[in-house]
This record gives C-alpha cells, structure tokens and sequence, in this order.
C-alpha cells in the first residue's frame, strides 16, 4: 500500500502511528542479523519500514535484496531510499524496477550525500543532477504507480531569510513536480520544527509532513549524529545529559524522556501531524523504550492482520490461506511455492499450482552454526535427552530448535505445561495451537485480523513418535470423533482417519462486514509435502554431531524411525481434549516397561 493511503487512513480514524527506517550493513552477518531484527521490531507495530541508500550507492544492491526481503518474507510495506550521487540512469532503472516486481510502492528521492572521500557533490555521466530531476524521471516512467518522498530540513529555519527562502522554493519545485510527502531530517529543537511546518504550509504545500525522530543512545553516538547532520541541540538537552556523559544508560534513560516530551508537544502543536519516524540506527532498545515512554502500544490488527505475515509481493498480496504446516517457516514456505500461478484466496485449492517446489531447488538447512548449535542443544545421549530439549522450548527456556528459528509463540504459554509433558512422554512437538472460543481480535495474546472481530482455533499438534507409542496413542484418538488424525513415515506411507478429501480449517474469524476468513488448513498433499522437509531438518541437527559419535546414531535412529503426525481436534469449545489420548497413551507406555518412568531413557520402539 502507498504510504500517503496509510497516513491518509490514520488520519480518518484519529490514530496515532509510526514508522522505522534501517540501513543496510556492511557484512552478510550483520545483513542477517539486521533482518532478524526487523521481523522481531514488526511486533512494535510500525505501519511500514524504509531502508536507507548508502552515500555513493555502494549499497545499492543490499538495499535492494533488503526491500525485497522486508516485503516478501517479512510482510512490511517498504519505503526504498534512492540517490542520484553515483547513479547512472541505468542503475536507478534496475533499482525502480526491482522495488516494483518486489511489491515495494514507495521510493524516497534524494540527490544524496558526496560521495565518500569526496567532498563536493557532482554528478555521474548519464546521471541526475538534482532530487527534482529524479523525482520527474520516476513519474515518466512510472505514472503514479510509487508514492514518492522527499526530504524537509527544518534547520534551514535558522538560515539568513534569502537562503531560506530559497530552499522553500527549492522544496515546492519538488512537491508541484509529483512528491507525495516529505520525511524531515532529525532534529532536537521542537520549535525550529514547528516553525519550519508553519512556513511550509504558507509556501502552499499541503502534502503531509512525517517528522524524523532520532533516539538518544549515548552521548558520543549523540554529538557525532547532531555535528555531522549540522543539528541545533537545545541547551535543556546539554544541561540534563552531559552530567552522565560516561554513563550510557543514564543518557539513553534521560534521553528518551527529552525526545518523547518533543513527540508530545509536535502530536499536541495542531499541526495536523499524527506520525512519528523513528531513525533506529539498526538499533531496537532505544526505539522501544521511546514507544513505550509515550505509551505507544501496537495495535493488533496492525502486527497480526492474519495469524501469519501476508507477503506483499504483488502476485502474493491477496493471499490469505496457508497450511499450518510451515507456521514456523515462513521463507521456505514462500520459496517452494513461488512458481504457483495463483495463491489461495477464500478457499484453499481452488487455485494453486499442482506441486510444491522440490527441496533440491530450495535447500534446507539450520540457521545456526555448528557451534552455536552445540551451544544451544548440547549433545544428547539418550532419547529422555532429547525428549527435554523438546521440553524446554516449549517452556520458553530454549530459543529455538530446527523446526522453529524463533521462541515459542505467546499463544504457546496457553498449552506450555502441556506440551511439555508430552514431549517428557516420547510426542516429540514441532507445532501446535490451542483451542480458541471466540476470542476477541484485539487479543494481545491471541488476537488477528479487524479490530471488533472475533477469532476461532481448534487445537493442533504435530510431532514425531515412535511407532509402539503411536498404536497405543490411535487406539485412544479413534475413539474420539472430533478427533482427526494424518500420520506419515520417511518414504511417504499416509494414514488417515479423516473421510473428507477437502482441507480442514483449523483457524477462522469472524469481522464486521466481512465474509469469514480461514486463514490456516491443514492438508493432506501440503502435509506430504512438508514431511520431506521436517524429516530433513532432523537429519540436518544429527549432522551437528560427528560421525559415528552417539548423539549422531541416537538422533538419526529417532529420525529414521519415527513416524510424523498431525493432529487436530475438532471440538474448539474443549481446549484440554486433545491432550488426554497423549496422556493415557503416555502411561500405558510407561506402565509396560520394568522401570515404569514416563520418560524414556532409550528410543521408544
């Protein structure tokens, strides 16, 4: 979406909303970490994200792969910074180009800083002189398919009235040229800026004015910022942080309370502005505790529109139907079906492609290093070993395991002492969800979608177990109607209890004015699918380990031997039912070996 329809949105629904902008790193590792960051920094609620063109466009193709990466996988829209500093025509073509096939409908104009070494700015054969020139090459090629930006100066207030004016004209060339509106470069001085958005509105613009907020992080960080962006630091900042210059979390506590009191008063000033741009410096402590200062909480429907990201792409905007399977896998999901002709909107299976994507084309690997593997799992020895890895994670005490990059959901805490028994009993979990009655949409913890909505979820569990344990576990789900059940082996046997050919929605909502949207299926050819990769992953942690070492016989012997399957029970209304065949199943198993313990020590046969 263009970011003028979402402030334009904001504005008819008297909200307040904000905005992050990063820049691209200098190493593949930081790139890495950087995008783990912004998919952890969506959950504080942004309505969009731009990434920064370096100086000289040494970035460029990083800024590239950054936009795409933040609206395909990720789900954010994506304001892209482009410069003429370094930039032939050519290469501002292929920028446009790629942010347009990424989905991306914004683009900030700048002429750009010299480049580096440099200290005057001049242009590049076949290039562009001026922001205006890159703002009218846009629209030519592009109609009015991107919003487009500029930036506003608010220091240049302090100009002699000549300079300033000229630079107002300079700055209404560029809006009557095509721009939709204007990020402000930081500043410090709340009146400057007030004043700067008066006389911006005298010289007849009208487009809206997104200020540029930059939290304190330490005092050097501080000065550095302010000297080299030539910004007027009021003496009240000075006075009430260089006392703690050497202490940077003094300075990033008062700091934080200097720049949300100056949010307060620009959201207060009547200056129809109700957005505020925070520059992060690819850093989240100091954005969170701004937020949270000015008692800026996300709304839901802004973090969670579906249960899971929607991509953003244009062939994947519409699309709102995706199997459970790959909850925790959102980027291999988004490469092994990025060849279907159409995705699944309103039902799923009306329109997708016959196949998902070979693993051999896609490649499935752990995100972690060897080290940092050994790190976090260890090296078990015996299955009760693993079995409390299993466990662990579920109880929020483990980050990850190969089947999910990330912690436990907050949903998961509803069903974490669950969870953990079973995998303690030998069900070794890799999904789940809990039963939802018609929660509220607005939930903090299990809410999606419109505000004033409703939301559903029959529970869900996927696991491998052993195959002696799964006969004692069927016996007792068979007995259960609204229970239904898929189980699979390594070479592809499916069984089924389940007499419906069609895919079963485990996750729906119901929102005012709307058809009821069901989000998240579990299916039999998708479930086929995804057990090629979730075996693969289990072969993947046993390679952690040495040849011939225990740990790599014991986890290959699990995953070799194992069966996957998924459950779902169909009685929303009883969210404990679907654990009581575990349980059951649990202690017979226990009750037939000599020990009697529940957890076993060696490999459940």
């Amino acid at each position: 979406m263009r970011i003028s329809k979402k402030i334009e949105q904001s504005n008819k629904e008297g909200k307040i909303w904000w905005s992050f902008e990063y820049f691209p790193p200098r190493t593949a590792q930081g790139l890495q970490n950087l995008l783990d960051r912004i998919k952890r920094m969506t959950a504080l609620g942004p309505e969009f994200i731009d990434i920064t063109w370096n100086a000289g466009g040494r970035t460029s193709d990083l800024t590239s792969h950054m936009v795409k990466t933040c609206q395909g996988s990720v789900g954010i829209e994506t304001c892209m910074h482009l410069t003429c500093t370094n930039m032939p025509k050519e290469k501002v073509d292929i920028a446009l180009r790629e942010a347009k096939k990424a989905g991306c409908r914004n683009v900030l104009a700048l002429r750009g800083d010299p480049p580096q070494g440099k200290d005057e700015w001049e242009a590049v054969e076949g290039g562009f002189v001026h922001g205006i020139d890159l703002v009218k090459h846009i629209h030519n090629e592009y109609g009015d398919y991107f919003d487009i930006a500029v930036a506003g100066f608010p220091q240049f207030q302090l100009l002699p009235p000549a300079e300033r004016d000229l630079e107002m004209k300079y700055l209404k060339e560029k809006i009557d040229a095509g721009v939709n509106f204007i990020f402000t470069q930081m500043f410090y001085d709340v009146d400057i800026f007030i004043d700067w958005v008066n006389a911006v509105r005298a010289a007849g613009i009208t487009i809206p004015i997104v200020p540029g907020i930059a939290p304190i992080q330490t005092w050097n960080g501080f000065l550095k910022a302010t000297s080299l962006a030539n910004t007027k630091i009021p003496q009240s900042f000075l006075d009430a942080l260089e006392p703690y210059k050497n202490d940077d979390e003094k300075v990033r506590e008062i700091g934080t309370k200097l720049v949300a009191e100056m949010c307060r008063k620009i959201l207060a000033a009547g200056l129809g502005i109700q957005g505020l741009h925070f520059y992060t410096m690819n850093l989240e402590k100091g954005t969170k505790m701004l937020l949270e200062e000015l008692n800026l909480m996300p709304r839901v429907e802004t973090i969670k529109p579906l249960p899971w990201r929607q991509s953003l792409t244009p062939n994947r905007r519409q699309e709102n139907i995706r199997p459970i399977f790959w909850a925790n896998r959102t980027e291999s999901y988004l490469s092994r079906t990025e060849d279907w002709d159409e995705f699944p909107n309103g039902r799923f299976g009306d329109s997708r492609s016959p196949a998902y994507g070979e693993l051999d084309g896609y490649g499935i690997w752990l995100k972690q290093t060897k080290e940092e593997a050994l790190k976090l799992w260890g090296e078990p020895k015996t299955f009760a070993e693993v079995a409390l890895l299993f466990s662990r994670f579920c109880l929020g005490q483990l980050k990850a395991l190969p089947w999910s990059n990330q912690a436990a959901s907050s949903e998961t805490s509803a069903i974490a002492l669950q969870l953990a028994k079973m995998n303690e009993l030998g069900f070794l979990t890799i999904n789940s969800q809990p039963a939802v009655n018609g929660m509220r949409s607005d939930d903090p913890q299990f809410g999606w979608g419109p505000s004033n909505g409703y939301v559903y979820q029959k529970a869900y569990l996927e696991f491998f177990v052993s195959p002696r344990l799964l006969e004692l576990l069927l016996a007792h789900v068979e007995r259960d109607s609204s229970m239904t059940y898929y189980v699979i082996n390594k070479q592809g046997d499916l069984r089924t209890n389940t007499h419906s050919e069609g895919p079963n929605a485990v996750t729906w909502g119901v929102f005012p004015g709307k058809e009821i949207v069901q989000p998240t299926v579990v299916e039999a050819l998708s479930f086929m699918a995804w057990k090629d990769e979730a075996y693969e992953l289990g072969v993947k942690w046993a390679n952690v380990y040495e040849a011939e070492s225990p740990s790599r016989k014991l986890m290959m012997e699990i995953f070799e031997s194992s069966y996957l399957v998924n459950v779902v029970h169909n009685d929303f209304k009883d969210p404990q039912a679907i654990f009581e065949p575990f349980f059951k199943a649990g202690a017979e198993y226990a009750a037939q070996h000599t020990n009697g313990s529940a957890a076993p020590q060696a490999l459940p046969n």
